[in-house]
């Protein structure tokens, strides 16, 4: 397929109205119908730069679309809906081995190895003094430690990328370590179980490639969701282990209020200080982590598009 006279270039660098080629990555796609009943693709791609909309127009074959995990080079003219940037797909096909494409470049990652932000973790567990606590905790961890290096922390919005649990595990542990000065009459003990435990069940709340792209969400997860699902892992860690009731429903609290409000998923709201501060330490790293985001392509003295994981807040990007 002959995809000449066009720039190879990364998501993230494509313009409104250039016809640009890409490597990149099926994050999802779907099959639809337009208003003139014809079919189309509607495609989500990424590279390590980011992702972006793509649209496959009147598709007659749907077994020779791109699928899932498909690692493609596309050509296309960048158009744009509602706002934001879309790829409409005019000629694709597979990699090849001439192409020379190394995976890596095709997902979006944390900026730390698994390895090193799996030893963050232990690092923690040890200061966990409570010996009850770190066992229940380290058993709950030892339960998903087979999903736990490369899984995303949500299908589309906050850490969605490789290692994005683990990423956003770790910085609120450094964060809620910080706040050990300011704060020190608080159970750590309490504070860094909670916050390694709050969102391990995302492992099983959502399905993710081998190469840790998010691709949908499990039976379970829609039928249960991570707080659930990780207050069973800790009632059943906890009866392992051997540890104390009342330690257990702690912990189990932390996870099932740290969404804070019913309509996100917590029933309750947090009722004693610890689960209050891991709520706000989530609620921190999620705001940072999608601000620096959407300012990450934004020009200095311009705003990003509205946001809408962030109340759709227009961000400035300052100059200085």
């Amino acid at each position: 397929m002959n995809m000449d006279g066009a720039e190879i270039k990364k998501l993230s660098q494509l313009t409104k109205g250039e016809t640009a080629i890409v490597f990149c990555l099926v994050r999802s796609m779907n099959i639809k119908t337009s208003t003139n009943n014809k079919s189309y693709g509607d495609y989500t791609l990424c590279d390590a730069s980011g992702e972006m909309n793509a649209k496959l127009w009147d598709v007659s074959d749907e077994d020779a679309c791109p699928k899932v995990g498909d690692v493609i080079k596309v050509k296309g003219l960048v158009t744009e809906w509602q706002n934001n940037l879309q790829l409409r797909m005019d000629k694709f096909r597979p990699v090849s081995d001439e192409d020379e494409v190394d995976l890596s470049q095709m997902i979006p990652s944390a900026p730390y190895p698994p390895e090193e932000m799996l030893a963050t973790i232990k690092e923690y567990l040890a200061k966990i003094k409570d010996d009850s606590i770190r066992k229940l905790t380290v058993e709950v961890l030892r339960e998903y430690a087979e999903y736990l290096p490369l899984h995303p922390a949500a299908l589309h919005n906050h850490h969605a990328i490789r290692s994005g649990l683990l990423y956003h595990t770790t910085t609120m542990l450094k964060a809620a370590d910080a706040l050990h000065t300011v704060y020190p009459d608080l159970d750590y003990d309490l504070v860094y179980a909670g916050v390694i435990m709050h969102d391990i069940c995302k492992t099983v709340e959502i399905n993710a490639e081998n190469a840790g792209i998010a691709t949908e969400y499990s039976r379970d997860g829609l039928l249960l969701g991570h707080i659930v699902q990780g207050i069973i892992a800790i009632e059943k860690a906890g009866e392992k282990v051997g540890c104390d009731q009342e330690k257990i429903a702690m912990i189990q609290h932390m996870l099932l209020s740290h969404h804070y409000e019913p309509e996100f998923g917590s029933p309750r709201r947090p009722m004693f200080p610890e689960a209050e501060l891991v709520h706000y330490l989530d609620m921190i790293d999620t705001r940072m982590y999608d601000m620096d985001k959407a300012l990450g392509d934004v020009e200095e003295g311009k705003f990003s598009p509205s946001i809408w994981t962030l109340h759709k807040r227009r961000l400035y990007k300052k100059t200085f």
